[in-house]
C-alpha cells in the first residue's frame, strides 16, 4: 500500500480579493500561510513518508510546499516544479473580479467558464513571456484554458512522474492549485465530466489517497 497526498496552496491574494489568477504568479495570504503551517500539522498524524515533492512554477503552490517541508523535516527531499503543475489558465478573465464578471456576463456562463469541463474563458491576444516558460515550445503556451485542455498537460505528468514512483511503492506528496488538482481526482476516481463540477479542492486541506500495487484507490480521506 501506497499513500499520495494532493494540497492546494494555501489562501493567495487573489483568492482574498475574489480575482480569477490562473498563471499570474501572487503570494500567500497571512491565513494562507498559517494553512499551510496547518498542513504540516495534520500531516503529522498520518504515517505519510514522501519520497519527493511535486509543485508548479508558481509562488503560492511553491512556497506551500516549502512551509509544509520544512515543518516536517523533508527540506531534503527532492522537490519537482512543473509548468504542467501551474493553475489553469484564465485566460483574458485573469485580474477580474469575479462578482463583477456574474454581474457583467450572467451567472450562468461565468458558472460555464468556472465549473464547466469543456467551455473555455474569453482567450488573450497573445500567450505570457515569461522566462520560467522560455524553453517551452510556444504551442505549448495556453492562450485560456477549459478544464479539459489543463486535463491534458496535468495528466500525463500524473502518469510520467508520479504513478511509476506510487508503483515503486514511494509515497508522494503534491502540492498545486484548485483546477489542476481537480482533474487529477477526475482521473484517480474516473469521475464522469459532468460530475467534476461538484468536486471541491479546499485551500490547505489535505486529500489522502491510499493506493494497491495497481494504483487502484483503496481509500480516500480528506483531512
Amino acid at each position: 500500500m501506497v499513500k499520495l497526498v494532493l494540497i492546494r496552496h494555501g489562501e493567495s491574494t487573489a483568492n482574498a480579493d475574489n480575482i480569477y489568477t490562473g498563471w499570474t504568479d501572487v503570494d500567500l495570504t497571512r491565513l494562507g500561510v498559517k494553512q499551510a503551517h496547518h498542513s504540516a500539522k495534520m500531516l503529522a498524524d498520518l504515517n505519510f513518508h514522501p519520497q519527493a515533492v511535486h509543485t508548479s512554477v508558481l509562488i503560492r503552490a511553491i512556497k506551500t510546499a516549502n512551509i509544509i517541508c520544512e515543518d516536517r523535516d523533508w527540506l531534503y527531499l527532492p522537490i519537482y516544479k512543473s509548468w504542467r503543475l501551474n493553475e489553469r489558465h484564465y485566460g483574458a478573465l485573469r485580474g477580474h473580479n469575479k462578482d463583477q464578471t456574474r454581474r457583467e456576463f450572467g451567472k450562468k456562463q461565468v458558472a460555464l467558464w468556472r465549473r464547466d469541463y469543456w467551455t473555455m474563458p474569453p482567450l488573450l491576444t497573445e500567450p505570457d513571456h515569461d522566462r520560467r516558460y522560455a524553453n517551452l515550445d510556444s504551442r505549448s503556451m495556453p492562450l485560456g484554458e477549459s478544464l479539459a485542455m489543463a486535463s491534458r498537460r496535468v495528466i500525463p505528468y500524473y502518469v510520467d512522474q508520479i504513478a511509476p514512483e506510487l508503483i515503486a511503492g514511494h509515497d508522494q506528496l503534491v502540492v498545486a492549485h484548485g483546477s489542476t488538482l481537480r482533474v487529477m481526482i477526475k482521473y484517480l476516481e474516473q469521475i464522469t465530466d459532468r460530475d467534476l463540477d461538484g468536486v471541491e479542492v479546499a485551500n490547505g486541506e489535505p486529500i489522502v489517497y491510499e493506493l494497491n500495487q495497481h494504483l487502484d484507490i483503496l481509500t480516500e480521506t480528506v483531512l
